[in-house]
């Protein structure tokens, strides 16, 4: 079981999914945060445009440095800023943009809620088009957030471990620019497991289990329970399949390579260059994402429109939830 997670504006929290939904207290949210991916198309019209329906709601504004820049010039708060002063964070782009938006909100334990701009987009639950209607309710604290597991990398250099990292997603070892496949031994909890022969190894949360493990064959798992996957990416050896881990295992994966070692992908916003004989530690990290919850639609809804799948039987149409 996992812990009650208490915001200072909680009051209720119901038992969904192993105690993974939170849903809020009905009590005024007054300060909001912005992040946006800039590089997309119109961004700072629909920013400067959230921000005025905001503030006209009596809402304080907080804008990350980066869209402020975009469109006013100067100012914005700093990402510490920014988390230590929103109650509640709103990010405007694609999942690569709440990736790096939880890196610095999870340590405060702000809510996000991500806005589809477009993409193929797993953790932006709302469409652009729902932004006004869903932020009616935040403001009135009518919503409801899911806490998602991040991990925490570290590097062992012979005596020296440094860590350099936490990630919702995954951390990846690969081979880089590198034509030769790489060994990659792995312990759980202190005991050998397996040494994996190929491009790579994928880490991954359940969040991350539609991401590039998707890709690489693993398997879809639901958010709500905390669990570590490994996927080899491109094994040798065609029996190593992807594994699932329970939340407190600890991993150690030792690199040994005859080249000039691999590369370490956090999330795929930073990479960091590992030499044979360093050692990559992952473990369930203290900190979690917390993500407001699309009112309009389920994971299951999300995960059928993502992923195209097929229409419902006949007869389906008379189901409560089709």
């Amino acid at each position: 079981m996992h812990p009650q997670t208490i915001y200072p504006w909680t009051e209720v929290f119901f038992c969904v999914r192993d105690l993974h939904i939170s849903r809020v207290k009905s009590m005024k949210i007054k300060k909001i945060g912005i992040a946006a991916n800039i590089e997309k198309e119109k961004i700072a019209d629909h920013v400067r445009s959230l921000k005025k329906w905001l503030e006209e709601r009596g809402a304080k504004v907080f804008l990350e440095t980066e869209i402020s820049g975009k469109i006013l010039s100067d100012g914005g708060y700093s990402w510490s800023e920014l988390a230590r002063k929103a109650e509640v964070a709103v990010v405007l782009g694609g999942d690569g943009t709440i990736l790096r938006s939880a890196r610095y909100l999870a340590v405060h334990r702000v809510p996000i809620l991500g806005i589809n701009m477009g993409g193929l987009g797993y953790l932006t639950e709302v469409n652009l088009n729902e932004i006004h209607s869903t932020m009616e309710l935040i403001l009135k604290g009518k919503f409801v957030t899911e806490k998602r597991m991040m991990l925490d990398v570290s590097v062992q250099h012979g005596k020296t471990v440094a860590g350099i990292g936490s990630v919702l997603n995954d951390v990846v070892m690969n081979r880089g620019d590198l034509s030769r496949m790489n060994e990659l031994e792995v312990e759980v909890d202190g005991e050998y497991l397996t040494t994996y022969k190929g491009d790579g190894l994928i880490v991954s949360t359940p969040t991350g289990s539609t991401a590039y493990s998707l890709s690489a064959g693993g398997p879809i798992v639901f958010p709500g329970k905390d669990l570590i996957l490994i996927n080899p990416i491109c094994p040798h050896t065609l029996t190593n399949r992807p594994i699932i881990f329970s939340e407190d295992a600890h991993l150690r994966i030792t690199l040994w390579s005859k080249d000039k070692g691999a590369m370490l992908s956090l999330d795929g916003q930073e990479t960091h260059k590992i030499k044979s004989g360093d050692v990559v530690i992952v473990k369930k990290s203290r900190h979690a994402t917390m993500l407001i919850l699309s009112p309009y639609r389920s994971y299951g809804e999300i995960l059928r429109s993502k992923l195209g799948w097929g229409d419902l039987p006949s007869g389906a149409h008379k189901r409560k939830n089709a």
